[in-house]
């Protein structure tokens, strides 16, 4: 018997229509098993995509699985974001008005709401510090960077396991070419640099990753990454909130992502817009 199911696909952090990071979202999944969810996601071929299942949790309003094209994740941003735009225009009502409260496996993550703008409070970071010097040699080498234009490492790991490399300008971020390919199963890196005065943005930001087999691929939005590095900026005193950060070079992405932090936390903001509105046949 095929179950038909409310089906979106998100844009996420774009600036433009077509310009951020494209989630599938498949609503009331709840009979759906891991295998299908997997093998789902698979076929979205995109980079994430997630099921919106009845929440376990009393506070929350629903409950989100989130696939990589390999392995299930604890939490991922721009799913976040895209899952609750989609969750929103098929007719869900948070119990707070203009504030989602998403359940994953990082536990519970709030979303703010203020039109086409959503924000989630950034995680705790599951590890962080210090990044293992030989480790740190193999990132500088796939990267193809000069030793002299890293300004620091750091472990940015709230789910997705992000190395964080701090180099010394944006121009440098924009111009890496990096090559994995005498260095297999290597983390995943995220490379930050502080733009020049007089842009609209703070930070230029890339993100490179594996699926653990393949080669090394670039997501062209990324708000795990935008989160952990605002959380080792700000806790460094590197910036002050609010900032902007860019991050859009994979195939000519144009992501915008606003960092700001209160009282509440550190919150990490875009567009989330649907674009495909549907369903899908299990």
């Amino acid at each position: 018997m095929t179950d038909v199911l409310p089906f979106r696909q998100v844009d996420v952090f774009g600036d433009g229509a077509f310009t951020g990071n494209p989630v599938a979202v498949v609503l009331d999944a709840d009979d759906l098993s891991t295998e299908q969810m997997q093998r789902i996601s698979v076929w979205t071929n995109l980079s994430e995509c997630t099921f919106v299942t009845k929440p376990t949790e009393p506070a929350a309003d629903y409950a989100v699985r989130i696939f990589s094209l390999s392995l299930e994740l604890p939490f991922a941003g721009h799913p976040t974001l895209g899952t609750a735009r989609a969750w929103l225009s098929a007719g869900g009502t948070p119990r707070d008005d203009g504030l989602v409260i998403q359940q994953c496996r990082a536990g519970l993550i709030p979303v703010r709401v203020d039109d086409a703008i959503l924000a989630f409070a950034a995680p705790p970071r599951i590890r962080s510090g210090a990044v293992d010097p030989h480790l740190v040699e193999d990132v500088i080498a796939i990267l193809g960077v000069d030793r002299a234009r890293v300004v620091a490492t750091e472990w940015l790991d709230n789910g997705p396991g992000w190395i964080g490399v701090l180099l010394d300008s944006a121009e440098k971020v924009l111009d890496l070419v990096p090559d994995a390919s005498r260095h297999p199963g290597v983390w995943d890196i995220g490379v930050i640099g502080p733009a020049p005065d007089g842009t609209d943005h703070d930070f230029e930001l890339r993100a490179f990753f594996t699926d653990g087999a393949g080669p090394l691929r670039e997501d062209p939005v990324t708000g795990s990454l935008n989160a952990a590095a605002a959380q080792w900026l700000l806790d460094t005193g590197r910036v002050e909130a609010p900032y902007r950060a860019h991050q859009g070079t994979a195939l000519g992405r144009r992501g915008r992502i606003s960092i700001a932090q209160d009282d509440d936390g550190i919150w990490v903001g875009g567009r989330a817009e649907v674009v495909v509105d549907g369903t899908i046949r299990v």
